[in-house]
């Protein structure tokens, strides 16, 4: 048998990604807040790189022009011109002068992210009601709540673990309990609707065998099982239906999730999130401002570029270790400024893009959220579907209401029809079952199955017809 060893050269083709566009994807992918970390990381690495921070307002964030904002100014232009009875409006009050120097470490999104936490607020309060020596047992109880607003300790715990009577962990319990939102430092489902009908009944609002049902049957009544209550209670279904419509629209079963700092008693969660882009209504339609690009630049620092600039024309001046580490660091620099600049070019064209099929939304609410998809938006551009993802990904968009929304949103257009589902079920006068639920929808011409319907009646945490 004869053996044949040979070498055949044939051409291949082959892909292969450069350091720079690793690098760039890397950087479009970052959140606002990774972003910081990422820039602060390579500031401190690299010498030939620093940070300019313009002057901003402190009531909008805007850049100073000399001693004014321009936004400001032109805002309190609009806001002193006369309203339809002659009188002028006087209602925008600037919290800085015109004319006074801003805050340099000042940052207008600290305010949006800074908000008081609710365990803040209950420690705040208590500090003003307790004695010193009781505030480490509160802070315990507070630290124990969950993100619900019920404890999830056992007051014998923290009696034992303080070393004080259990009567005495009760009554800081109590005063606790009597903090917005009302029913926080809960035990139970129970104690906290019973805690909150208390409440209301100092205010005078009340409701016939409201308390009752709570106290006794709420089993049956998240079961809906309406003749077993009226018949222990000996009322009649009518009055038990009744009691459990009141009960669903004065009481919370989850206290925390309705606390806001702003508004105390509110049904929406205060969740603050950086925003990435701003959307701005202007006269001829929409402004698209990336965030980042307003509030800093970076660039070579002048005694690197001076370093650079003597390097290319007079090399012999400079070892060859000095010579490497110029070259290093300068290029380095150039290409962290390079993928941040088209990281903004890249949010502001996709936004730019995503404005103009979604004006309708943007201007009159959620039930004019049009089907669209990343795809599309990146056919739009020229661009690859990957680099929209990676673009939008873990990232906020403030719309000109000052809704602060995920980018997702706009790819997710069953936000409208979750939104019209939701509307039907506050305003049902019986509890509609999903499938009349979907006739309905039909009649609206949105054409989705029963199962999709329950699918986002879940999404939405509304419970089926036999529980509402």
């Amino acid at each position: 048998m004869d053996l044949e060893f040979g070498q055949d050269l044939e051409p291949q083709m082959s892909m292969k990604v450069s350091p720079r566009l690793v690098a760039a994807s890397y950087i479009l992918e970052l959140s606002a807040q990774e972003l910081q970390q990422v820039i602060a990381q390579e500031l401190n690495e690299n010498p030939a790189l620093e940070i300019i921070e313009p002057q901003t307002c402190s009531v909008c964030g805007s850049a100073w022009q000399g001693s004014i904002c321009p936004v400001c100014l032109s805002k309190q232009k609009q806001d002193e011109r006369p309203n339809e009875d002659g009188e002028y409006l006087e209602d925008y009050v600037p919290t800085q002068s015109l004319a006074s120097p801003p805050d340099e470490d000042f940052d207008p999104l600290t305010q949006v992210a800074s908000q008081m936490t609710i365990g803040e607020h209950l420690l705040l309060e208590l500090q003003a009601i307790l004695p010193e020596r009781d505030l480490p047992i509160a802070e315990y109880l507070v630290g124990n709540l969950d993100e619900n607003g019920y404890l999830q300790c056992s007051l014998e715990e923290v009696a034992d673990y303080f070393g004080v009577d259990l009567k005495h962990v009760e009554g800081i319990l109590a005063q606790l309990q009597t903090l917005e939102p009302i029913g926080i430092g809960a035990r139970s489902l129970r104690e906290c609707l019973l805690i909150q009908l208390n409440y209301l009944a100092d205010q005078n609002i009340t409701f016939p065998y409201a308390r009752e049902i709570v106290s006794e049957h709420l089993t049956e009544l998240a079961e809906h099982k309406f003749g077993q209550i009226a018949s222990a209670l000996g009322i009649s279904t009518d009055k038990v239906a009744a009691a459990s419509d009141w009960i669903k629209h004065h009481l919370n079963p989850y206290p925390s999730r309705g606390w806001s700092t702003s508004e105390p008693g509110t049904t929406q969660p205060a969740n603050y999130v950086l925003p990435d882009v701003v959307i701005n209504e202007v006269e001829n339609g929409f402004e698209v401002e990336v965030v980042e690009s307003k509030r800093f630049f970076l660039r070579i620092t002048p005694v690197y570029r001076s370093l650079a600039a003597t390097l290319e024309r007079e090399p012999q001046q400079f070892t060859e270790d000095e010579r490497r580490h110029i070259k290093q660091y300068v290029s380095r620099a150039k290409l962290f400024i390079a993928n941040i600049n088209q990281r903004r070019q890249t949010l502001h064209k996709i936004t730019s893009a995503i404005v103009e099929e979604q004006k309708d939304f943007l201007r009159y609410g959620i039930r004019f959220l049009k089907p669209l998809t990343r795809a599309a938006v990146a056919a739009r551009l020229g661009m690859h579907e990957s680099t929209v993802s990676r673009a939008t990904a873990s990232k906020y968009v403030m719309l000109p209401s000052g809704q602060v929304i995920p980018f997702s949103n706009f790819f997710t257009a069953s936000l409208s029809v979750m939104d019209v589902i939701k509307e039907m079920i506050e305003n049902e006068e019986t509890p509609l079952t999903d499938q009349e639920i979907a006739d309905r929808l039909a009649e609206r011409q949105i054409f989705i199955a029963r199962r999709t319907v329950a699918k986002y009646r879940e999404q939405l945490n509304i419970l089926p017809s036999s529980l509402r």
